[in-house]
Order: C-alpha cells, then structure tokens, then sequence
C-alpha cells in the first residue's frame, strides 16, 4: 500500500508554470485521468501561448553532427549557456553519474532530442512580440556560445545530408527504451528520433467544450499547416521525393501512437474519449528514482492495477500518466492544452509565425468558426488524403475538391482578421499580424521553402546540398 505522497505538476507541462498539487496516497482511478486533463482548463483572459522548435547543430566547415561528450560538443553547448542563467537538468548515469541533459530559465527549457536536436520550449505567453522576443534572445545566446565551440544551427524538418548511423545518440535514459522499440512497430521511427526537426504552438481551452471545438478544427487543418510549413526535401544529400519529409516520417512511425484520431471528430468525443485513447496505447518506460525502466508495449491499464512485473509491487501514479502522455505523438495533442505538431522547423521568421498563425485561428471565436466551415464538411478520407498529400507534394494538392493552396490562402486571412481582433500592440504599437506576412507570401505563390530548396538545389547549387549550411543556418 502507498503512503501518502505529493507531486506538483505544471499545467503547461515541461513549461514549469504555475504547479497544482496532486496526492498519490491511493490507486488511480479512471477520473482522476480525466481530470487531469480537465485541470488545464482557465478563463479566456489566462489564456496564453508556448512556442516551441528543434534545430540541428552542425560542425562549421565539415557540417558533419555533434557528439554529446566532446570539447566542442553538445554538453559543452550547454554549459557554455549557463554563462546566461541557464540552470542545469540532470539526469543519473552509469554508476550514479550526473549527465547534464538540459537547462532551465523561469518557465522556459532547453532539451535535447536523441541525436542532439536542440530545442527550446519556451515560456507560456501572452502574446506573439513576447515570442518572438524570447526566441531571439534564446538564438542570439546560443550562436554567442556555438561561435566559440565552432558549431552552426540550421532549421529544417529533416536532415539533409547525414545518413542515421553518423549520427551520435544523446544519454537519455528514455531514448534507449525508444531506440529498441521503434524499430518494432514502424518503419521510419529512429528517422524521427534522429533526423527531424519541427516547430510547435501549444495553446490553451476553457473547457471541455472549448477543447473539443479547438482540436477539431486544429487536427482537421492541421496538414494545410503541414504544406504551407514544408521544409525538408534532401536525404542524404539528395531530392527524397517529398516537400516534407518529416511529415512523411511520422505516417510510418508508430500507427498506436501516431495519426490523425479520427474519433476526435465523432459525437460524444471529450475528455474521456482521450483518455481511453490514451490508455491503449503502449508504455514505452516507468520512471522511478531518476532511473527509466524499459515497459515498453506494456499496458498502462496494468500499471494502474499493480500488473506491471518490470515494477514489482508498484501502482501507477499522476506522475506516471503525465509521462505517459508524453509519449504519444499525434498530429494534435492533449495535455493540459493542446500542442500543435504538424509543421517543419525553418527559419527565424517562421518559428514565430507557427503560434501567430494558431492564436489568430483559436483565440478569437469568430475566425474559429470561420476556419471550422472551411473543412467540417471533409471526411476522414478526406483528411487522410491531405496528410499524405501535404508531405509529398505541399500546396498543390486538392481536398474534398478545393485546390489546397486556395485553403491556405484562407486560413490565413482567416488568422490575419482574428489577430487584428486580439488586437494586441507592440511597444512600437504593432499587430500581431505581423508575423504572418511570410507565411502569406508562401500560400500566395503556391511555393513552399521547400520547392525553394528544390530550385536552388538544381540550379545555383549544382545538386549540391553543401550550401545549405551557410545559406540557411540561423
């Protein structure tokens, strides 16, 4: 039997926002699951957005990936970052060794991905210059520190040039667990863990309602975001035939974790349909002690009713829920707020587009609405079709007989008018609207950075993918 024991959580997981307590002094139960959930819910005027994205760091010169311990590694990159009240994150190794694996500022981190993708999750925030500041400052202080270490940073979705045995695996206990696993239920998952790169926007609901309305017309539209975002057309140093390879990644990943969720859009769907979803879908580890241990395709069901023989004697906690959800990888997911997952990392100007672009579509009730008629009538073939073609081909596909670029076009007049509505200013009294011009140049000619890359590659470049290190790097 367990004695009573407290655990704070964040509501912006992995944010290190404002904490509630939880008590595990008795098994977990089906609504305390639910509950969690429940518990982001906050009124309209708390709602705020985090922005997060994941770059490759890269030797200037040779362009070949970064090792973790090395002089001029990644461990050096981020003790290099203390020098800016970064906090160290530490993770027990071998014989009780401390590795650092990340660093901590306020509410914003610093995590690597399992081969050394650096990523920022920034702050829960109140508005797009707060953002777009935050990601300037955190791209200004890493070059400082990656100039004297001789390492670069470049935004794309997949990497363009570095085969997956050339690239150096990150001590994380839980990468070890997924690097055995994933090569079990999918094809292309180690090329997820080690060779993609994204940007996401997580945002808040009030309600349960609220989160029914906001994922339904995020998941729904969330492959138009996917084409207008796609950034990755080079593997190993050659056209791979899609404009977003890393899209393309995650439809062959893991189809229990993985997807489109088409439930999402049935009646009835709420927290407790999540929840369920949730459920059966395979652990991958249980932390205990700083320690991972490997359960991976085991059942959290089990876990709840002491089941669990890699734990012997031990019962799920609130803890062990939020981790797990952690673990799973749709194309919109729940926690307590919902994390848009759908876009290729890029350059400076996009990362702040991504949340500008989601904010002016979700925070204002009547470009929701607006967005929602643009595809509630599309089906779930419909929608599978668009992600499929969104990671081949971009904005030229067609859904439900509309010409994609056309949605786009939309969407983001769409999210211009529910920026103007947020109306929230500058110092230099500025719109949000701002941040979408990029965005709208994009949707406008039908082209994405990745047709860019493509024209470059056999022109200028002479199919050569060499100078996208200097022409892209941030």
């Amino acid at each position: 039997m367990r004695g009573p024991k407290c655990q704070k959580f964040g509501k912006w997981s992995g944010m290190r926002a404002m904490a509630e307590t939880v008590c595990d002094d008795r098994p977990l139960t089906f609504e305390d699951l639910t509950g969690w959930f429940a518990a982001g819910g906050k009124p309209p005027a708390d709602f705020r957005v985090g922005a997060e994205h994941e770059k490759f760091v890269f030797r200037t010169g040779s362009h070949a990936p970064v090792p973790y311990d090395s002089d001029r590694g990644i461990r050096a990159l981020l003790e290099g970052l203390m020098r800016f009240g970064w906090q160290g994150t530490y993770e027990s190794g071998p014989a009780g060794a401390q590795t650092l694996i990340g660093l901590s500022r306020g509410k914003a981190n610093i995590s690597l991905e399992p081969g050394g993708q650096f990523e920022l999750s920034g702050a829960p925030l109140a508005d797009m210059h707060e953002i777009c500041e935050e990601t300037g400052q955190h791209l200004e202080e890493v070059k400082v520190v990656a100039a004297e270490l001789g390492l670069g940073f470049l935004g794309l979705g997949f990497t363009p040039l570095w085969r997956r045995d050339e690239i150096p695996i990150m001590p994380k206990g839980r990468y070890k667990i997924m690097r055995r696993y994933m090569p079990l239920v999918g094809g292309q998952g180690l090329d997820m863990m080690f060779r993609t790169c994204t940007v996401q926007a997580n945002l808040d609901f009030a309600d349960e309602a609220d989160m029914v309305a906001k994922f339904r017309v995020s998941l729904a539209l969330q492959p138009v975001v996917t084409a207008i975002f796609a950034n990755s057309p080079f593997t190993e140093g050659k056209p791979n035939g899609f404009l977003s390879a890393r899209a393309n990644v995650w439809t062959d990943t893991d189809p229990d974790r993985t997807g489109m969720l088409n439930f999402v859009f049935e009646d009835g769907f709420g927290f407790e349909t999540y929840a369920r979803y949730a459920l059966d879908v395979p652990m991958y580890f249980v932390k205990r002690d700083d320690r991972y241990i490997d359960v991976a395709g085991r059942s959290f069901r089990d876990f709840m009713e002491g089941r669990l023989e890699e734990v012997p004697g031990g019962r799920a906690t609130i803890k062990d829920w939020v981790d797990h959800t952690s673990t799973i990888f749709p194309e919109v997911r729940l926690k307590q707020y919902l994390e848009m997952r759908g876009a290729d990392a890029g350059p400076w100007t996009r990362l702040c587009g991504l949340p500008a672009l989601w904010a002016g579509i979700l925070y204002d009730p009547a470009a929701q609405a607006a967005a929602w008629d643009l595809c509630k009538h599309w089906t779930a073939e419909d929608r599978a079709a668009l992600r499929g073609d969104a990671a081949r081909i971009g904005l030229k596909g067609a859904v439900a007989g509309r010409p994609v670029q056309d949605v786009a076009k939309d969407l983001l007049a769409i999210a211009r008018q529910g920026l103007k509505r947020r109306n929230r200013l500058s110092a230099g009294m500025v719109d949000e609207t701002n941040y979408l011009g990029e965005l709208e140049d994009i949707a406008e000619s039908g082209l994405t950075a990745a047709d860019r890359l493509l024209e470059l590659y056999h022109g200028p470049w002479g199919c050569d993918v060499s100078p996208v290190f200097e022409a892209f790097a941030y």
